[in-house]
This record gives structure tokens, C-alpha cells and sequence, in this order.
């Protein structure tokens, strides 16, 4: 947005819808294994994403982010893309831990676990660790708000 004179915005209908979606994130949460912990830590008052107009959804229709944490198992990998599949464009992905980023602990010897969950969708933002505090959702969750504002 461009601050013009006498206190006047000057913006373009794009700018100002990316704005708007990227505060107001609806994701569904998938919360795989211990990493699903720290996420539900994230919504609770302590740490408080409604602030940030972060609302979880229950259903993929009304979601417009996945966040996937956890061990993603090769039985689940088709109940991924298929929730992703059912969510209204546009949509984004947070893959949360090592597990749900590269298989974890498991991804040498685990033939059951899934090397990363950017092998059945696409993920926008990484948030390391095992597990993650709430505080590097968090930030995860900021940096794809800054994505989504520049137009990426």
C-alpha cells in the first residue's frame, strides 16, 4: 500500500484482498503425533493465535490452510491430498517438524513413513523442530501471512 498525501491510501483491489486473506487464516488442523501437542498449546489462551485472526475449522470446505503435523504415514498420505484436494482456492500448507517436513527419526529405516509430506502436496512454509514450540508456529504461521501480502 502506498501512503499518499492529506492522508490518503492508494491501493489496488489485489493488494487489499491479499491483505485481508492473509489476516484472517482459517486453518484445519491435522495433528498427526506428539508435534499436535504444541499446536494445541498455540490455541490456547497462553499463546492465543485468534489474535492473529487465526480461527481452526473442523471441516477442509472452510479451510484455507493445512497445517500438518506429525508423522505422516504412507496410509495417511492419500487422506492428506484428499482433505487438500477438498479445500477452496486459495489454499496454503504449513508443514510442521522434522517429521512431517522429512520423516523424522524414521526416515532412513521407516519404509511406512512418508519422506515429507511436500511429496503428496505442496507446502508453503517449514517450521522446524521435534516438536516445534508454539512460539516457531507462530512464526510460521507470520511468514506465510508476509508471503501471501507480497503475492507469493
Amino acid at each position: 500500500m502506498k501512503d499518499g498525501s492529506g492522508g490518503v491510501v492508494l491501493t489496488t483491489v489485489e493488494e487489499a484482498l491479499r491483505w485481508a486473506e492473509s489476516r484472517s487464516l482459517w486453518p484445519l488442523t491435522f495433528g498427526l503425533a506428539c508435534c499436535a501437542i504444541e499446536m494445541m498449546g498455540a490455541y490456547a489462551s497462553h499463546y492465543d493465535l485468534e489474535r492473529y485472526g487465526i480461527f481452526p475449522r473442523a471441516t477442509p470446505r472452510q479451510a484455507d490452510l493445512l497445517i500438518v503435523s506429525g508423522t505422516v504415514t504412507a496410509k495417511m498420505a492419500e487422506r492428506i491430498r484428499r482433505l487438500y484436494e477438498q479445500m477452496p482456492s486459495p489454499k496454503y500448507v504449513i508443514s510442521m517438524g522434522s517429521c512431517a517436513t522429512a520423516g523424522g527419526p524414521y526416515w532412513q529405516h521407516g519404509y511406512h513413513v512418508v519422506k515429507g509430506v511436500d511429496k503428496i502436496i505442496p507446502v508453503d512454509v517449514y517450521v522446524p523442530g521435534c516438536p516445534p514450540r508454539p512460539e516457531a508456529l507462530i512464526e510460521g504461521i507470520l511468514q506465510l501471512r508476509e508471503k501471501i501480502t507480497q503475492g507469493g
